[in-house]
């Protein structure tokens, strides 16, 4: 097939509207919107950027009602307000010569109450989406439900006046009008619901509307076309024959298009997953003659000359295009041409590709991003084979480089492949592909298999570098030249390595463990600073001085004051360095001892660590910079009193020397090392830590043998919540949130948002040297960890207090008036019993209830080398030690004996930074 003649070939639809060709750009959320729904500028110049050669451009969906955004930065078409905005995007649409079609929608039940100002989404009846967490919504009535197609007519005729040349109605994603029509979401028994003739009625009343209101105000030619989604995994659910039920009376009462919804246009049942016949293959065999006159739109993985002709072979009459257009503006264009495109953006090229702020941060763009400048690594071209070794099985993989780059990644068949670790493969070798890096995040719920793919890819890389070296006449074993090694890769030497990077110093960065993270990705809370920009849109009077005085009584007063008040001062700082580098932390709650909020966290209120450690990667791989994983440096090299590099360990216990011109230590406290801990501190033996195996107390042993002083090695915390079984910590943002701990006698005992320290010798106190924290509904839904802890099965979870109560075994006739007691302090502001004063959030009362049986664990050493304002090392006499610089838990000093909930992860970026901007300035003198 010749793509000239028939991709670029003019199409009429039925209604009599001439499309220049089959191109079309896919419908995609760009989160770009004001808070209200309005259009912003960035959506006028993206739009018109991809505007030109292609026949048509959908406009992302507009939500028809006030109660209908399913996603921030949605745009509306809920009142007239809206129209001259989005007149402006059909304007700059139809300048370039490309038809403009707006998709009109409503979220339902898939609208998170947050979106709505905190009212209860609404559907077809009161069924929660089979999501964890989804909130069940109200049933609309049948009053209601006019109005809604009445509000669906008003937006067709609001799009018509804004100038568009049609309308998509988004019968797809499982929003309103599929939920309608599916037997999963719709248990009316009205003429809205019941058989499939009954469940079809809403969308057919919406296109109902849409024809009257196209006939009343828009030209004979206006374009109607709808979306679909073919199928629902639910049960029940619907399947391929209703949706073709559907389409069969939708065509009968008149379309110009129907649009199918999937991640592939080749994609084959989701239900019936043993037959691969693609979907459209079942559509164009079983449509009537009727629907056969509507034009069917293939999208979904299009890309490249090659899928635009398959996608047409298949039989769809046109093809729309999302991701590649983004990535290609001109996506058209280049398809005329033939050329072979991928998806992968340099890191910079956002405003030059017209992309607006919210989209690039979008996930869906986010994969896409890589940064596009050579590798400081070169490979020996080849085919390398690799073993990746989980526990039950032994997999081989082959890793194809170029000089520079992954080319690809594939997995010799093996009969014990299961069908999720195949899916885990697809998914992180398009991630490492795109990112030409095995540093990626890892697919959840599937960590350890990730964890061994992205090793053994590594293991291919470092020996194709080697061999590389060897090939061109070199040694492997002299390796090369650095300016800034930094020894650990949790958030410390992250940042101080992108930092370092940033200042023009070539760095490397050295892992013993063999995943990057360190402890960081187990930190759960939110990160403190004091005056931030979040702050003061949220209205919160702070300040570093109360910050500073906070901080130090929570550490008893032994704090170094000089660090401290660095680190309050370069707080602010610091969360303005994450934001500039794609990490946000706006939403703010707050920890045990501090008296405002000032604790940041993500704005999907998720655990801090893997959100920090994920952004923070992204960093490390758009710079190229290098890290060595399994890999243990087991002595810091000097030569003539100066640092001339590091002798490390590799997993095969082979020894080589880096050389290096300043080093920054970043290893992380010694929580996890039983000798050292019982050594300072013999109470604690039979402690468990939420600590992992690496925080071992290494980088302090090194410090110490250059001649560091240490400090405070004897003040070890333990955090009062954590799960015994596990060693999982439950995060401080839940009791931040409005939990309360209660013995197993059914009381409080303590202000739960006291420093550690304190909460943890209450615990202790206790018969039975455990509690459970206590929350409800309210306060998971507000604090994403909490799911966490759900899917890892130590909750207990009920539809009612007293059945809360009965599960943990305790008195509900002592457990029922202790919650009162406290929603009355809630209520009033005031908790005479305890004295708690802050995080009085919401009464607990909002089932279902949740309840955690934890105690205290060892969870962060305060002790350690000494640094000064700068993060040098400094010798026992406190004098400096040159080109060494320390940051995070190996540290001592800035925490006294306790450390601040919250305070840890500020400590770890600022003093990172700090580290790595000295190092670097260092080094580069030297050269």
């Amino acid at each position: 097939m010749n793509i000239q003649n028939l991709a670029f070939e003019p199409i009429k639809l039925p209604r009599g509207a001439l499309l220049k060709n089959r191109l079309v750009m896919a419908p995609m959320t760009t989160s770009s919107g004001f808070y209200d729904g309005s259009v912003t500028d960035d959506l006028i110049s993206y739009y018109s950027e991809r505007a030109g050669t292609i026949g048509a451009i959908i406009v992302e969906c507009c939500y028809i009602d006030n109660k209908g955004p399913a996603f921030p930065g949605a745009l509306a078409i809920d009142n007239d307000k809206m129209i001259p905005g989005l007149a402006r995007i059909a304007k700059a649409i139809k300048s370039k010569g490309s038809k403009a079609i707006l998709q009109i929608y409503h979220g339902g039940r898939m609208v998170e109450p947050e979106l709505i100002g905190g009212k209860t989404p609404v559907a077809p009846s009161a069924v929660a989406a089979p999501r964890e967490g989804a909130t069940t919504p109200i049933e609309l009535t049948a009053s209601e439900i006019d109005m809604m197609v009445t509000k669906f007519g008003d937006a067709v005729n609001r799009a018509i006046k804004a100038g568009y040349d049609g309308v998509e109605i988004h019968g797809a994603n499982t929003y309103l009008i599929q939920q309608f029509f599916s037997p999963h979401s719709n248990r009316r028994e009205d003429k809205w619901g019941g058989d499939r003739e009954k469940r079809a009625t809403f969308p057919m009343a919406i296109l109902d509307i849409t024809h009257k209101m196209a006939e009343r105000s828009a030209n004979d030619n206006f374009i109607i076309g709808y979306r679909f989604s073919p199928e629902e995994i639910e049960v029940p659910g619907i399947r391929f024959d209703d949706t073709m039920f559907l389409l069969e009376k939708l065509a009968a009462q008149g379309l110009d298009y129907v649009h199918f919804s999937m991640g592939h246009y080749k994609r084959s049942s989701i239900v019936n997953t043993e037959d691969m016949t693609p979907l459209i293959t079942k559509f164009i065999k079983s449509r009537s003659e009727a629907l056969a006159k509507v034009p069917v739109i293939g999208v979904g993985s299009v890309v490249n000359t090659a899928d635009v002709e398959q996608a047409l072979d298949l039989g769809y009459d046109l093809v729309a295009a999302g991701k590649a257009c983004i990535a290609h503006p001109d996506w058209a264009d280049k398809i005329t041409q033939n050329e072979e495109l991928d998806l992968s953006m340099d890191y910079n090229q956002r405003i030059a590709l017209k992309v607006p702020e919210p989209l690039w941060r979008f996930s869906l763009v986010d994969a896409m991003i890589r940064e596009v400048q050579p590798t400081t690594r070169n490979y020996k071209v080849g085919v390398y084979q690799e073993k990746i070794e989980l526990e039950a099985q032994k997999l081989k993989i082959n890793v194809e480089l170029s000089t520079d780059r992954i080319t690809d990644i594939t997995m010799t068949v093996d009969d014990s492949l299961d069908v999720d670790f195949t899916t885990t493969f697809e998914e992180l070798r398009t991630r490492m592909l795109v990112a030409n890096s095995p540093y990626v995040d890892a697919i959840a719920g599937a960590t350890a298999q990730s964890e061994a793919l992205k090793k053994a890819v590594s293991r291919a890389l470092t020996t194709s570098s080697k061999d590389h070296i060897i090939s061109t006449g070199g040694n492997p074993n002299e390796g090369v030249v650095y300016d800034v090694v930094v020894i650990g890769s949790g958030g410390a030497g992250l940042s101080a390595a992108i930092q370092a990077h940033d200042e023009g110093a070539n760095v490397v960065i050295i892992e013993q463990m063999p995943t990057i993270g360190g402890n960081t990705v187990k930190a759960s809370v939110g990160m403190n600073a004091a005056g931030t920009i979040y702050q003061k849109l949220k209205g919160i009077d702070d300040n570093a001085q109360l910050f500073f005085d906070e901080s130090l009584k929570g550490g008893q007063f032994k704090n170094d004051q000089e660090l401290l008040r660095s680190f309050v001062d370069s707080a602010p700082l610091a969360i303005e360095w994450l934001a500039d580098h794609g990490i946000e932390l706006c939403d703010i709650t707050i920890t045990g001892g501090m008296s405002i909020d000032r604790t940041h966290r993500p704005g999907d209120r998720s655990a801090v660590g893997g959100y920090l450690i994920s952004g923070l990667v992204k960093n490390i791989v758009s710079r190229q910079i290098e890290v060595l994983l399994d890999t243990k440096v087991i002595e810091i090299l000097t030569e003539n009193n100066e640092i001339c590099g590091v002798r490390v360990e590799d997993e095969y216990n082979e020894q080589t020397i880096i050389k290096a011109k300043s080093i920054v230590v970043a290893t992380g406290g010694f929580s996890a090392n039983k000798k050292m801990v019982l050594e300072y501190r013999p109470e604690l033996d039979g402690f468990v830590t939420t600590n992992h195996k690496g925080a071992n107390g290494s980088g302090i042993s090194l410090l110490q043998k250059l001649g560091s002083g240490v400090v405070d090695l004897k003040e070890i915390q333990i955090h009062p919540t954590v799960e015994q079984t596990t060693s999982y910590l439950i995060s401080e943002s839940i009791r931040g949130g409005g939990a309360i701990l209660v013995s197993q006698a059914g009381r409080r005992f303590y202000n739960e948002m006291e420093t550690r320290d304190k909460v943890s010798a209450a615990i202790i106190e206790l018969p039975e040297k455990t509690a459970w924290i206590l929350f409800d509904d309210q306060i998971r839904s507000n604090n994403k960890a909490a799911d966490e802890y759900i899917e890892q099965g130590f909750v207990q979870q009920a539809p009612t207090l007293e059945a809360l109560a009965k599960k943990i075994n305790i008195d509900i006739k002592a457990l029922q008036p202790t919650i009162d007691k406290f929603n009355q302090a809630v209520s009033i502001q005031h908790d005479e019993e305890f004295g708690r004063a802050t995080a009085l959030r919401v009464p607990i009362e909002k089932g279902p209830f949740y309840a955690i049986l934890i105690a205290p664990g060892i969870h962060h050493t305060m002790g350690g080398v000494t640094i000064d304002t700068d993060a040098t090392v400094l010798k026992t006499n406190r004098r400096p030690i040159r080109g060494v610089w320390a940051a995070g838990e190996v540290t001592g000093g800035i925490h006294g004996a306790n450390r601040i909930g919250g305070n840890a992860v500020a400590d770890i970026v600022i003093f990172g930074i700090k580290a790595g901007r000295q190092a670097a300035i260092y080094a580069q003198n030297k050269r």
